[in-house]
């Protein structure tokens, strides 16, 4: 097996410089994992290559491996620490298909678990829907509504809003936001940790 790659001093995602937000890298150092800019729900995060590949099919055999046991290794610690009973895991790849965000990356996103429930429940109240949320697709048709949150800054503000508009449940659309820096790079530690205990439970070196 070759050497990992050397770690970066600054960690990016397209224009983004998603350092502080990174809470695991793989040890080959070919993934990252950090947490979203404006999640659909708690515990909603993304997978991504370290070096820039805008398709999966561009990704060597040992890339495209990594990028998923990554995925299958970190998607374990967020359904433990979000409480979920299921996984939604997506890859948007190639623009057609509703990538913003030109460099591959993957979502996963908790469900069924207690920050859903909870949203729900407030749906319902509200009478906006919250019926349709749980078991429903709302997420995938929040996923092509603009890579939830992320911009490229290549495209235009005409074009994203037009991407943003839809029928959305009450439920979803009220709560997504941008994060702060310090809201963000305070789940990254959390998550770093809880990654850490994943390790050592899994008796992983």
């Amino acid at each position: 097996m070759p050497p990992p790659l050397p770690l970066p001093k600054q960690i990016f995602f397209s224009t983004f410089n998603v350092t502080s937000q990174v809470f695991h890298t793989s040890p080959t150092r070919l993934s990252h994992a950090l947490v979203n800019l404006r999640p659909l729900l708690p515990g909603h995060i993304l997978i991504i290559p370290s070096t820039h590949h805008k398709r999966l099919s561009s990704l060597s055999a040992p890339e495209i491996a990594d990028l998923f046991s990554t995925t299958q290794r970190v998607g374990q610690m967020v359904e433990r620490v979000f409480g979920a009973e299921g996984l939604n895991i997506a890859v948007q790849d190639g623009k057609a298909a509703g990538q913003t965000v030109p460099w591959v990356h993957v979502h996963v996103l908790p469900r069924g678990g207690v920050g859903e429930r909870e949203r729900v429940e407030r749906g319902r109240e509200e009478g906006g829907g919250g019926e349709e949320v749980m078991g429903g697709d709302w997420v995938h048709r929040a996923l092509e509504e603009g890579e939830a949150g992320w911009r490229a800054d290549e495209r235009d503000g005409d074009e994203r809003e037009g991407e943003r508009r839809g029928t959305f449940p009450v439920v979803d659309e009220r709560e997504r936001r941008d994060r702060s820096l310090e809201e963000m790079e305070r789940e990254a530690r959390w998550l770093r940790a809880e990654m850490e205990r994943e390790g050592t439970e899994s008796g992983d070196p």
